[in-house]
């Protein structure tokens, strides 16, 4: 009698359930922003466009000189642009987020987690300087991307290379004087957690490129030559044999991705080259016979405007390291002048690391580049000239469904409005603080200071 009299109240609680049920497997609703009247830049060329845009989720749907008809429901923002600028998102071709904000000598000797934690808070500033995207070449990286996709913390894209991979004194080898002889199979701190893996012999290169593809690395980073920050290797050493490069240029191959080196010298970039990379980065030593062989062989040159200036890494006056800083420094200028000689494809990066006050200044080192370009090539550099680059990884491209900087209908959302005209005035991104006033990632409003 009493689960008679129950049974209706049972019911009504399985049709509740059932209900519920049918809502939560309703697709989700359309999430959509309007930006009226802004200027529009491409990111390919000068033309600017007066428009409106409309994005669907994460996904520009429509841009439209006439206006776009707003839709009433909840799920729709309206950004009033009031005759701004609007730009892609800027991307950083040679980033190492787990290590830009750290100092050396706490990155060395400082818990993974407590490296992790310092990496999430830089990567959340690198969007706020309107960084929507990185290309990582060196880190633990691969949980940080993970949990910026999951949208667990706010970062820029990251296409992770994973561990560096370095010979045993070369530019990755950051351990201690007393760690050789080495013993067999045995890991330094760094390389257990990711963070970089010594490799020598053609074998251990395979494992070690093999072990960042299974994590998912969309490109692979070895170090070719001396550095300025490593402490073992003279900047004029060739590293690794062209055997041990191409074994790694075949197993990113069989991935369908590519190798990008560490280097600086003419010797260490052709050798690179002949076993088979397609990216040079650094490169600040090369003559005119390598640049002229880059262009031959149609190689990215991912270029950083390293001068002897207030932002250079301020080792210690009569260092090794000093010494090795002022010969890179003094090729810079060479070097932009070689790629625009030979019309290289060239791409920039920051390479900003250990140095936290050098990683708020990520815009004003791209502003540097009007020593060899103008605006209009600099923000196609950064943005669509670099996605270009991107698009090397191939199969491993974890972000296919739109195009990355570019402003077109079918590409990501990704973009930023600006306080002026960066293409008459390129300043204006030195100080995204001030002259950024809405950033938009994946269809994401992170910043937006209009309504102010």
């Amino acid at each position: 009698m009493i689960l008679q009299k129950k049974r209706p109240l049972l019911l009504a609680a399985v049709l509740v359930l059932l209900s519920s049920a049918i809502v939560c497997g309703q697709s989700k609703p359309v999430q959509k922003i309007i930006i009226t009247d802004v200027h529009i830049f491409n990111g390919k060329d000068g033309k600017l466009q007066v428009a409106n845009i409309l994005i669907e989720n994460n996904i520009i749907r429509r841009i439209s000189a006439s206006p776009l008809p707003a839709d009433k429901s909840a799920y729709t923002n309206v950004i009033n642009g009031k005759g701004k600028y609007v730009i892609p998102g800027l991307i950083d071709a040679h980033a190492h987020t787990m290590m830009e904000s750290i100092p050396l000598n706490r990155a060395l000797s400082s818990d993974i987690g407590y490296v992790t934690l310092v990496a999430a808070h830089a990567a959340h500033q690198q969007l706020l300087r309107g960084f929507t995207t990185v290309r990582d070449l060196g880190g633990a990286t691969f949980s940080l991307k993970k949990a910026i996709d999951e949208g667990i913390i706010s970062g820029p894209r990251i296409y992770p290379s994973g561990a560096i991979i370095s010979q045993t004194g070369g530019h990755g080898d950051f351990g201690l004087p007393t760690d050789v002889p080495r013993s067999a199979g045995k890991l330094s701190y760094l390389e257990q957690q990711g963070m970089v893996m010594i490799a020598d012999g053609v074998n251990q290169v395979l494992l070690r490129v093999r072990e960042q593809l299974r994590n998912g690395a969309t490109q692979i980073k070895l170090t070719a030559g001396g550095g300025v920050s490593s402490n073992y290797d003279p900047l004029d050493v060739t590293q690794y044999t062209e055997e041990e490069i191409k074994a790694a240029v075949s197993a990113a191959e069989n991935w369908g991705t590519y190798v990008t080196v560490h280097a600086y010298t003419p010797k260490a970039i052709q050798l690179a080259i002949r076993a088979g990379v397609k990216c040079i980065d650094h490169g600040q030593l090369a003559d005119d016979a390598t640049a002229r062989l880059m262009a031959e062989k149609k190689i990215w040159w991912s270029l950083q405007p390293f001068l002897d200036d207030e932002d250079a890494i301020p080792f210690p006056a009569g260092s090794e390291n000093r010494e090795k800083q002022l010969e890179m420094t003094n090729g810079t200028d060479q070097a932009y002048k070689l790629a625009k000689k030979y019309q290289i494809k060239t791409a920039w990066g920051t390479d900003c690391l250990f140095d936290p006050t050098l990683a708020v200044k990520q815009g004003k080192q791209l502003a540097k580049l009007t020593r060899w370009y103008t605006p209009l090539e600099i923000l196609t550099m950064a943005t669509s000239s670099n996605a270009e680059l991107l698009a090397l990884s191939g199969p491993r491209n974890p972000y296919k469904a739109g195009k990355l900087g570019v402003i077109q209908e079918g590409a990501y959302a990704d973009l930023i409005i600006v306080d002026g005209n960066p293409i008459e005035n390129i300043q204006l991104i030195a100080d995204p603080e001030k002259y950024f006033q809405v950033i938009i990632k994946n269809g994401i409003i992170y910043k937006n200071t209009l309504n102010d």
